[in-house]
């Protein structure tokens, strides 16, 4: 997959038959994510034309949130690997910011879609709005579709339950601790991934050696205190305990997520890990001593091992 972060970078000789395109912020790669990409990629092996999901960074959620932007399922590395795994061909990613925010519905579709992408199919969902103020609509694709050579392919919403599946909701269910919902939009556990860092062996000190990953994130979707299995590792999985705040014992301000890698003792620094939420087991909270946080360690690792224990079963 090869990422483009401007129009004029664009491998114009690969679009010169054309492209098929799907836009949105693709936060999470959600199940209404994946069938939209899955329609982009069969219609682009169809018709011998290239691939293309375009977004944009920062996400226009995140721009315009100012000192409280929308919470992250995914960082950026993240989405981009996880795109290029559903065989997307372009990941197109512009800047997110003048002028592309007062881009009108018009110049978009002409200058962007048209003349930069070469669009000549492209798959939408069915709240679809682009463009300045979120002016353009799905119906103004469609009015102007046939005079520009494109068509048009309107994907239906995904239901759980009676409840569409959305970035959105997924992010207010992770708030809530409500892993199994999240689970069922996403069609997987969530994941957070980042390589591993060295902190202030705050947890060894206390028995409980952790991996540290930065957040590399302005605002995490979860908060506290997990049953968690890392893959990425050379051993396989390994069951866990993770802490994703600001250690509030230990009067720290960084957001950390660490992980308690149970029954395990190697040296890990430097590589790159996925950590599956499977479980939320309690909320962070700041506890009046050393021995206290260490006995609450004990019981958060005993609740992770048999709440892994019943996903295994």
């Amino acid at each position: 997959m090869r990422l483009v972060r401007h129009l004029t970078d664009l491998p114009f000789e690969r679009l010169a038959n054309g492209s098929v395109v799907t836009i949105g912020a693709f936060d999470g790669i959600h199940l209404g994510h994946r069938q939209l990409l899955r329609r982009v990629v069969d219609v682009a092996m169809a018709s011998d034309r290239p691939a293309i999901a375009m977004s944009f960074e920062p996400t226009p959620k995140e721009f315009f949130g100012g000192d409280r932007p929308p919470a992250r399922l995914m960082r950026f590395r993240e989405k981009h690997d996880a795109l290029e795994e559903r065989k997307v061909d372009i990941f197109f990613c512009p800047r997110f910011g003048e002028p592309m925010r007062s881009i009108s519905a018009d110049a978009f579709i002409r200058r962007v879609l048209v003349h930069g992408l070469n669009a000549r199919h492209i798959v939408i969902g069915d709240d679809f709005r682009y463009a300045r103020r979120r002016e353009g609509s799905i119906e103004d694709l469609l009015r102007v579709a046939p005079a520009l050579d494109l068509t048009i392919e309107r994907v239906p919403s995904i239901l759980v339950g009676d409840t569409r599946v959305s970035s959105t909701v997924i992010r207010e269910a992770l708030a809530a601790g409500d892993l199994e919902r999240a689970t069922a939009m996403l069609g997987r556990p969530y994941r957070m991934s980042g390589r591993i860092v060295r902190g202030r062996k705050v947890g060894r000190s206390l028995g409980y050696p952790t991996a540290n990953v930065d957040l590399r994130r302005r605002r995490s979707a979860v908060g506290g205190i997990y049953a968690v299995r890392v893959h990425g590792l050379p051993e396989g999985p390994v069951d866990g305990v993770a802490s994703v705040g600001t250690r509030p014992t230990f009067d720290l301000i960084k957001p950390l997520l660490e992980v308690h890698l149970m029954d395990f003792d190697r040296n890990i620094y430097g590589e790159y890990i996925h950590v599956d939420f499977v479980r939320h087991l309690r909320d962070e909270e700041k506890f009046d001593s050393v021995e206290d946080l260490v006995a609450q360690m004990k019981i958060d690792e005993e609740n992770a091992r048999s709440a892994l224990r019943t996903l295994n079963d």
